[in-house]
């Protein structure tokens, strides 16, 4: 090898082969990693295709968290001649010479190569900081294909409850999770991990619907101390105007009874809350009291025909669709005597042609 580039690296040891960690300074990683051929088909890559709406996003992160935005390592295979020179001192640590003749392909990582690309046009000062790259031999297309597949396969996505719930940055994020703190009821029945929960699980919430529903309400992630306030008597009057929650509070009524017989725990209902909640943090002077309180005369019972066609279909199966939530949020409306604007008096006339036949 005439040439070479030499990276700090540490060896190890997996599935019988060896790799190496190095860290690779941003304004050399474009370089070192060049992006993928696209017009490759499928079966003679080792990536998927980038997906190009990613890319911004992940750019936005780095620039709006200059101080804070952290990644994972890329994982790339080395095609060409490379050797490590160990050192003397400490095993397992030493240079890696890689040829200026090899390539280097991405088998994990291409959308945060290619973002870094991004944010280096738009600041410069990210130059010299640095990414980890973990690096293998390549050893031909397949195997590069396999490697992956591994990666993916094994990479679990996590759930947006658990999301919300680590999130620091985000002010409505965090004003949720005070929300379900200080709320006696949500503080006992929200998931704050799971955004799917099972028949028989000991909650009836998760973290992420409140999310939701609160970001539906004030329309953004930007929090006022007047949002806070309001936010926090919403979810209080809620919780406490709705009998069926206070009866299994006193163990008047069982879980599995509240969620087999009511609506009053799906999240298409939770999430029609929202439309009482919108209207109420929009109209000045309004006694939210006044109008929640009324909450404790719905009938939340699956037997009620009103939720027919608005959240439950004909066949008995739950929809969970934005008409869905507009429809149970117009029902809620009529209840607590808020008046319908003209697109939900539309959708109301729609459900009640199809109800009719007039529309299939």
């Amino acid at each position: 090898m005439d040439f070479t580039y030499n990276f700090p690296a540490v060896k190890g040891i997996q599935a019988g082969r060896e790799y190496y960690i190095t860290m690779i300074p941003l304004k050399y990683l474009v370089k070192l990693l060049p992006e993928p051929i696209e017009y490759i088909p499928p079966e003679f890559r080792a990536q998927r295709r980038l997906n190009e709406s990613r890319i911004p996003e992940i750019k936005t992160y780095i620039l709006e968290n200059r101080d804070s935005y952290i990644f994972s390592s890329l994982t790339a295979s080395i095609d060409g001649k490379f050797s490590f020179q160990e050192s003397k001192e400490l095993e397992n640590t030493g240079l890696l010479k890689i040829s200026m003749d090899a390539k280097m392909l991405i088998n994990d990582g291409q959308h945060r190569r290619a973002a870094i690309a991004q944010a280096l046009a738009e600041d410069e000062t990210l130059e010299d900081e640095t990414i980890s790259v973990v690096l293998f031999e390549d050893r031909g297309l397949e195997k590069s294909q396999q490697m992956f597949t591994d990666l993916n396969m094994n990479a679990q996505k996590s759930s947006n409850s658990i999301n919300t719930c680590f999130e620091t940055r985000d002010p409505l994020a965090v004003l949720t999770k005070g929300i379900v703190r200080d709320n006696p009821f949500l503080n006992k029945y929200t998931d704050l991990e799971k955004d799917n929960l099972g028949k028989n699980s000991s909650k009836l919430f998760t973290l992420y619907t409140i999310f939701r529903v609160n970001r539906k309400i004030i329309g953004g992630s930007e929090v006022t101390l007047e949002d806070e306030r309001f936010l926090h008597s919403f979810w209080n009057n809620v919780t406490c105007n709705i009998p069926e929650l206070q009866e299994l509070e006193i163990r008047a009524i069982t879980k599995a009874t509240l969620r087999e017989e009511y609506v009053v725990t799906l999240g298409v209902t939770l999430l029609s809350f929202s439309r009482i909640g919108v209207w109420l943090y929009q109209t000045q002077g309004v006694n939210i009291e006044k109008y929640l309180k009324k909450l404790s005369k719905v009938d939340w019972s699956r037997n009620n025909p009103a939720w027919n066609g608005r959240i439950i279909r004909e066949d008995g199966k739950i929809m969970n669709n934005e008409n869905a939530i507009i429809l149970a949020g117009n029902y809620l409306k009529k209840c607590l005597g808020i008046p319908l604007s003209k697109d939900e008096e539309k959708r109301e006339e729609l459900m009640i042609n199809e109800s009719k036949g007039g529309i299939k």
